[in-house]
């Protein structure tokens, strides 16, 4: 029990970091250079990651992690990127609140995690807490940003899922830090190719990229995957529901937002999902430890026989 609990906090820095990111972008990082933003995310910290753990990749692992650094990190950084800059954080975050649904969804034939209704009611709950802590009224809405940020919760859903499935023997600091490194090297060509000369940077923008690297991208990514390799798939996603409360909360404390009543509620009823969804994964714990329990007296009572 307390193991699983110290797994639940190593995976909520994770959507506590990512929440400050949209913040952070859309105030400080230059706008129209998707890729390049993106890429000066990841390619730094992928390398900070390597330096750590210092280990390469071998055998299927080349494809592995240009597939997960795809999914993952290339292109899912440059479509985050593209929806905190064309959309209000309001509509991002609500989308990609929907991840928990999916990832349980994607996990159920890759990974044999049945949905837990606990879990599916958590995550209903949580999605009309974002809901209500983010939609105050009106809303002129990207179509664009939209696109941008459904492909990115889909390809990062379908990526968590695949990497949870293929971690196995491998440290949380090498899966990382090649997912990131591969997934920047592509954003960089790409970069390069489409957007031409990188953006100017001063000091404020390089300090913003050094925290979106550095804590929001290399820290909360290994978290994130130490998660999804000690905890179920719909116990992770449900954690993920900090996210856009981590962004409310921020503009309350750096921005001089005040909470509404509404905005309390949805903040209560996202809480409410995710502990929802952790009462579930402890009740599924302890039954799969008392099966253990039953199957052993069981191979013991037949070896005495």
């Amino acid at each position: 029990m307390e193991a699983r609990l110290r797994w639940v906090l190593v995976t909520a820095l994770a959507p506590i970091a990512w929440g400050t990111t949209y913040f952070v972008t859309h105030r400080y990082l230059p706008a129209g250079y998707p890729l390049y933003g993106a890429a000066i995310r990841a390619l730094p910290a992928g390398l900070l990651l390597l330096v750590v753990s210092r280990r390469l990749p071998s055998g299927a692992w080349w494809w592995r992690s240009l597939v997960l650094g795809t999914l993952n990190m290339g292109a899912f950084f440059a479509l985050v990127y593209l929806a905190a800059q064309t959309l209000p954080t309001s509509i991002a975050s609500t989308i990609m609140a929907l991840a928990p649904i999916v990832l349980m969804l994607l996990a159920w034939p890759a990974l044999a995690e049945k949905p837990q209704a606990p879990h599916l009611a958590g995550a209903v709950i949580g999605i009309a807490g974002v809901c209500l802590m983010l939609f105050t009224g009106p809303i002129a809405v990207n179509p664009r940003g939209v696109l941008a940020s459904v492909a990115a919760m889909l390809m990062s859903s379908c990526g968590y899922v695949l990497a949870k499935k293929w971690s196995s023997g491998i440290d949380v600091f090498s899966l990382t830090s090649w997912q990131l490194i591969a997934g920047g090297l592509m954003l960089v060509i790409a970069a390069v190719t489409i957007e031409g000369s990188p953006p100017a940077l001063d000091g404020r923008a390089l300090t913003a990229f050094g925290y979106v690297s550095v804590v929001a991208t290399a820290l909360a990514f290994a978290a994130w995957f130490a998660g999804l390799r000690h905890l179920s798939a719909g116990t992770v996603g449900l954690i993920g529901l900090l996210n856009p409360v981590t962004g409310t909360l921020l503009g309350v404390l750096v921005a001089g937002e005040t909470l509404t009543v509404r905005q309390l509620g949805g903040l209560a009823l996202v809480l409410a999902g995710i502990l929802l969804g952790q009462r579930a994964s402890v009740g599924s714990d302890h039954g799969r430890d008392r099966g253990r329990r039953r199957d052993r007296r069981a191979f013991l009572r037949a070896g005495a026989d």
